[in-house]
């Protein structure tokens, strides 16, 4: 594949397939506005950044921490808040939410945790089996989140399918949530 992927790209696969063919294929960007959060968001994480240079989370076994990591691999690539060195030798992703924690985790941090598990093994060559969520608007909630093989297998699946649809042109079923399709920014060109 010329492209290496992201998160984001995975999340929108994941939510429609079509995303990947619009945006990839045919080369139709989706042309999102900057939202308050969005923006807010990346000043909160450059803050975050810059306060927890030299703390350590001891209470949840971190030894060592690299900040504000760009990890790549030959399929895809992100920017990760904090990588942790666990005391247990395993490490763990952390990521700031410009959110409020409601008593869930969205299926879209999940991904985006297991992505960054796969990157961190890739690259230092240690176990991934959970990462951290810190939700700022909610007095910096910690929130921690098991990861399992089978998590990381499951963006390595979604990676390939992407794959397929890019190098082969190919067309996919829409998402079956037709709620999804509602603020869709392809909602106009998509045949349902």
């Amino acid at each position: 594949m010329m492209i290496t992927l992201t998160p984001s790209h995975i999340i929108q696969y994941l939510y429609c397939p079509r995303f990947t063919f619009f945006e990839y294929v045919l080369g139709i960007p989706q042309f999102e506005e900057k939202n308050f959060k969005v923006i807010k968001g990346r000043e909160i994480h450059d803050q975050k950044l810059e306060q927890n240079k030299n703390y350590l989370r001891r209470r949840i076994g971190v030894t060592d921490k690299h900040l504000d990591q760009y990890l790549t691999n030959d399929l895809i690539r992100g920017v990760i808040d904090e990588v942790l060195v666990l005391e247990d030798g395993t490490m763990a992703p952390l990521d700031y939410k410009f959110a409020i924690y409601e008593d869930k985790i969205y299926e879209t941090y999940r991904t985006q945790l297991f992505c960054y598990a796969w990157l961190i093994e890739d690259t230092f060559g240690k176990k991934v089996e959970k990462g951290f969520l810190v939700y700022t608007r909610s007095h910096h909630k910690l929130i921690e989140v098991k990861i399992e093989d089978s998590d990381k297998e499951n963006v390595k699946y979604a990676v390939r399918e992407i794959e397929k649809i890019i190098e082969g042109n190919i067309y996919p079923k829409a998402t079956k949530y037709k709620s999804r399709c509602v603020n869709c920014t392809y909602r106009n060109i998509c045949t349902k």
